[in-house]
Order: structure tokens, then sequence, then C-alpha cells
């Protein structure tokens, strides 16, 4: 019956199967699980909502900065789209496996209007043993006292990846504090030569079972010299050491950054695809 009702929200009583259902698909769903592991299901805390309609073992899609379906069939799917659509969205994109967020994403554009961007392929890959290249040694964690200078290192990276300023709308503000949370929490890593960045990525997500890399970034000039490589062997060497998998995902057609990533010990466990939106 509830499944008739359509979606919704659910609370601290459904926790525990919530988990249940994320360290299912450990690696597709590090995003969230890391939240929930942190926060349980409080909006407030989770900086979100966790939707299921029948069950979290049924279907389940965390709506908060990025509308994340998790597991559905097309019914489901249906159910979160309609949720998403009666309230101003307030996501800034879709991410998840490709075979649930196409699809809903097919659900939503009509009310939510054409993408940014829509990146359809996007291999997501793991690590579960040490690099098979070796790491480079002075990749280290950033220290606070670094930001002023990692930080323009992550505006490039941003602007590059996502195709658009992080510091437009406020003047860079939001996005310093996104930056110095992750410095602050261990998850910045960089390699400085004469003061400045010349590779870096971020543990943007850290579950209990694994850490997703992002942000990976070599400073243009130095490109070609097996930098990302090393040093993402570097960054991946420190999840595995923590007993965790190390995550990411690509764009498909990124062929420089997936020999990189394949040189590393990457393999492919699934496929995401990501909505960017206005």
């Amino acid at each position: 019956m509830l499944k008739l009702l359509g979606a919704r929200q659910l609370g601290g009583r459904d926790t525990a199967e919530v988990l249940r259902v994320l360290e299912s698909d450990p690696v597709a769903a590090c995003m969230v699980a890391a939240r929930v592991q942190h926060s349980g299901l409080d909006p407030r805390a989770l900086q979100g909502e966790m939707w299921s309609r029948g069950g979290p073992a049924e279907s389940l899609c965390f709506a908060g900065a990025n509308l994340v379906p998790l597991l559905g069939e097309l019914d489901d799917l249906r159910s979160f789209a309609d949720r998403a659509s009666r309230f101003p969205r307030m996501c800034s994109s879709l991410v998840g496996r490709a075979e649930l967020a196409l699809p809903l994403w097919e659900l939503l554009e009509s009310d939510w209007g054409p993408p940014r961007e829509l990146r359809s392929e996007q291999p997501l890959l793991a690590l579960r043993d040490e690099p098979l290249v070796r790491p480079d040694p002075l990749v280290r964690q950033v220290r606070m006292d670094e930001i002023e200078s990692y930080l323009p290192a992550a505006v490039s990276m941003f602007i590059e990846e996502v195709g658009i300023d992080p510091r437009a709308s406020d003047g860079g503000r939001s996005y310093r504090r996104r930056v110095a949370n992750l410095i602050a929490s261990g998850r910045a890593w960089a390699r400085f030569e004469d003061g400045e960045v010349v590779y870096k990525a971020d543990v943007g997500s850290m579950s209990a079972t694994v850490g997703q890399i992002q942000g990976v970034w070599v400073d243009p000039a130095r490109r070609g010299e097996g930098l990302g490589a090393t040093g993402t062997a570097a960054v991946a060497g420190a999840v595995t050491a923590r007993g965790r998998i190390a995550s990411l995902y690509v764009n498909s057609y990124n062929e420089r950054a997936r020999r990189t990533y394949a040189t590393v010990g990457f393999t492919q466990v699934a496929t995401f695809a990501t909505v960017l939106l206005d």
C-alpha cells in the first residue's frame, strides 16, 4: 500500500535499514553513506532528505545539494521525480548509477528544463589493494596554513572540471569554507614545489569502507610528467592503508585520465552519470 502513496521522507527509525542498503553497494553509495553514517537521517544534520517508496530495501533516493537515486525500479523513479518537482529545485546536479540517474533525469527534464551539461557515461573505478605504481613521496596532506597556496589550484580544478568559477556567486566565501573543511579534516592532498601546487586531489567522501577521490588536478605546465599517476597513487594508497576501498569516477571521454587511473590499478565497477544544472 505504501508504494501506491508515492515517495516519503525517511526518519530516524529507518536509519539502520538505510545503512544496510547503502553498505550493500559501498562504492556507488559512498557519497551518501558517509553522510548517513556521520549524521543519521535528521534532515538538518544530513543537509538533505532520504526518500523511499515502499521501504529502503525497495527504493532509495537522497535529495540535497545533489539528487542521488540509489535504488529502485521505474515506478520508484517516477515517485522521486514527482516529489522533487513539487518544490523549487535545490540541487545543483543529479548524479548516481547511470541506470538510475538517466531515467530519473528523463522524468524531470520537462519540469526542470535543459541541463547545463549531461555527462552520461562516467566509469566508476575502485582500487582495493596497494597501487601498482610507486606513490609520489612528496604528495602529502595539506596544512591549514597552506590554504592560500592551495586555493588557486582548487579553483583552477573546479573551473576546468565543472565549467564555472566557484567564486562567482559570493566572491568565493562558500568555496573557501569547503576547501578549508577538507584541509581541516585531513582530506586535501598536494605536492608543493617552491610554494605552489603542482598536483592536488581531495578525498571528497569517506565512508566506513570507501574513500572517494575527487578534484584530481595537475598544473597544466607539468602535465605529461607522470605526476597524475604517482600523485593519485599516493592518495589512493593512503585510503587503502586505512582499510578502505579507494574510488573515483571519470568522464568516459577523458582518455588521458582513464589511462592514468588504469596505470595506478583502478578497475571499473559501475557506470555513473551526472546532470549538471544551472
